[in-house]
C-alpha cells in the first residue's frame, strides 16, 4: 500500500513511534546535530539549511502543525536549559553547518530533536531533500520489518509471546464449537464454514475469504495461523459460548435445531453488551497492526485504525520477540504434535 507521508498523520506517527526504525534512520542518514541532554538536536536555522528552504518556510510549517510537532519533540527552551544548549552548541563544529545566531542574550530558542526533525521532513512539500528523506524512511521501515520477519510479515503475529498460549488453547474451543454443530444442528457440512464466517464477520467485519485476500494468503496458509493472540482469544470465547447456547437450545427443543434457529441463537449471543469493548479493542488492534506491520489495509475497519505506540513495535519487533521466534523454531516439531493431538 503506497504511503504519502505529507498527507497522512497516521502514517507519519507510525514511523515516529517506532524507535527501532528511528535509530536505523539516524544511523543510515548520519545527519549531524547538536548533542544535548543525550540526544541530537537541531535549530530552526539548521533545519532550514538541511532542507534548502527559507527559514520562514520552516516557521510556517511549525505554525500549521504545532500540536503534532510538539508531541514529537519540537519545543522552545529558555533559562537553564537554554544556557546548557548554548554551551553544547559552542562545541558543535561540523563543517558547513550553520546553527544560526545564538548568544548569551538569547532568551528563547526553538529546537527540534531527531524525531521532530523527521516530522518536518514528512510535512515539507517544498523541499527535494525532504522528499528524498521521506522515501528513505519508508524504505528503511520496510527493510526493518522484512529483516525481522524474514520477509514473511503474514506471520508477524507469531512473534508475540502471548501467541503460543492462545494458539494452542484455541483448538480446544474450536473443537467444542464444531462438535456442537455436528451434534445439535440439522444442516449439511457447509454449516462449519458458514457459522465460522459469521464469527469472523461479527468480530472483524470480514469473512475468511475477504480476510485472506487482504493479507494475500496462499492456499497453503492456515487463516488462524495469522491471527493475533487477542483475536484468537476472542474467537475462542465466541466458539465456547456459542457451543453452549446451541447445545441448550437443542436440548430445550428436544431435537437438532435448524439453520434459522442457529442464526437466532447467534444474534442473541453477539448482542450481549459485554462483547462491545472487546470487539472494538480487537478491531483496533488488528486493523492498526496490519497496516503498520503488514502493510495490509482492512477497508471495513478503517475507522478503527490508530498509530501503533512503541510498546506494540517492541512486542513484534523487539528483542523479546526475537527470542519467541527462536523458541518456536527450536520446538517446531513439538508444536506440530500438540496441534495434531486428538
Amino acid at each position: 500500500m503506497k504511503k504519502d507521508l505529507t498527507n497522512s498523520q497516521l502514517d507519519r506517527q507510525n514511523i515516529l513511534n517506532n524507535n527501532m526504525a528511528l535509530e536505523e534512520i539516524r544511523n543510515t542518514s548520519n545527519i549531524q546535530g547538536v548533542w544535548f541532554e543525550d540526544k541530537v538536536y537541531f535549530t530552526k536555522n539548521m533545519v532550514a539549511e538541511f532542507f534548502e528552504v527559507d527559514i520562514r518556510t520552516i516557521e510556517r510549517c511549525v505554525s500549521a502543525n504545532l500540536p503534532e510537532l510538539e508531541k514529537n519533540g519540537y519545543e522552545i527552551i529558555k533559562g537553564t536549559r537554554l544556557k546548557g544548549f548554548v554551551e553544547a552548541a559552542s562545541l558543535f563544529n561540523a563543517a558547513g553547518i550553520d546553527i544560526g545566531i545564538i548568544s548569551n542574550k538569547t532568551t528563547l530558542l526553538a529546537i527540534f530533536d531527531f524525531k521532530a526533525f523527521l516530522n518536518i521532513a514528512m510535512l515539507l512539500v517544498e523541499s527535494e531533500n525532504a522528499r528524498i528523506l521521506r522515501q528513505a524512511m519508508l524504505n528503511i521501515v520496510i527493510d526493518l520489518v522484512n529483516k525481522k520477519t524474514g520477509g514473511a510479515t503474514k506471520y508477524i503475529n507469531q512473534r508475540d509471546k502471548d501467541f503460543l498460549h492462545s494458539y494452542l488453547q484455541e483448538d480446544d474451543y474450536r473443537r467444542e464449537f464444531t462438535d456442537a454443530l455436528r451434534d445439535f444442528v440439522d444442516m449439511n457440512q457447509f454449516k462449519y464454514a458458514i457459522f465460522t464466517d459469521m464469527i469472523y464477520q461479527s468480530i472483524f467485519k470480514e469473512n475468511a475469504k475477504e480476510y485472506r485476500e487482504v493479507l494475500n494468503l496462499k492456499k497453503s496458509d492456515r487463516t488462524r495461523d495469522t491471527f493475533y493472540s487477542e483475536i484468537l482469544d476472542l474467537i475462542a470465547s465466541y466458539e465456547c459460548g456459542l457451543a453452549e447456547m446451541i447445545r441448550k437450545k437443542a436440548e430445550l427443543e428436544g431435537r437438532k435445531i435448524t439453520n434459522w434457529e442457529v442464526r437466532e441463537v447467534f444474534k442473541e449471543f453477539e448482542e450481549l453488551p459485554h462483547w462491545k469493548p472487546l470487539i472494538n479493542g480487537a478491531r483496533t488492534k488488528m486493523a492498526s497492526r496490519d497496516l503498520a506491520l503488514r502493510d495490509s489495509f482492512h477497508q471495513q475497519l478503517e475507522s478503527y485504525i490508530k498509530p501503533l505506540d512503541q510498546s506494540e513495535y517492541d512486542k513484534f519487533l523487539g528483542a523479546e520477540s526475537d527470542q519467541v521466534v527462536r523458541l518456536m523454531d527450536e520446538n517446531r516439531d513439538v508444536l506440530k504434535r500438540l496441534k495434531e493431538r486428538e
